[in-house]
């Protein structure tokens, strides 16, 4: 199964309420679920706790908290990627995110 977040990427990432002044901030990583279509643009990062934050894409378009750990744990439980990390997403500004589908 694909990684949802390796080391190497966790230690690029911003910590969690580093970008909370920031205007426009960068989407890093994006994740995705075949199942429900919904996309997670990660913005910051606790590597020990897991726990993400950025713009969530599903019912509504918010911003939020959601984890890498429980995502990483729904994919084990059910033996297949229920939610995986778009592997060519390239740092894109929030605002060309928000509206975009």
């Amino acid at each position: 199964m694909q990684a949802l977040m390796t080391e190497e990427l966790a230690e690029g990432l911003p910590p969690l309420y580093a970008t909370e002044g920031e205007g426009d901030p960068v989407a890093l990583v994006h994740y995705f679920s075949c199942l429900n279509g919904w996309d997670w643009y990660l913005t910051e990062y606790d590597p020990e706790t897991g726990e993400a934050f950025g713009l969530v894409r599903g019912f509504e378009t918010e911003w939020g908290y959601f984890s890498i750990h429980e995502m990483e744990q729904l994919n084990c439980s059910r033996g297949f990627n229920a939610v995986e990390r778009d592997e060519h997403f390239e740092p894109t500004r929030a605002s060309a995110l928000e509206g975009r589908r």
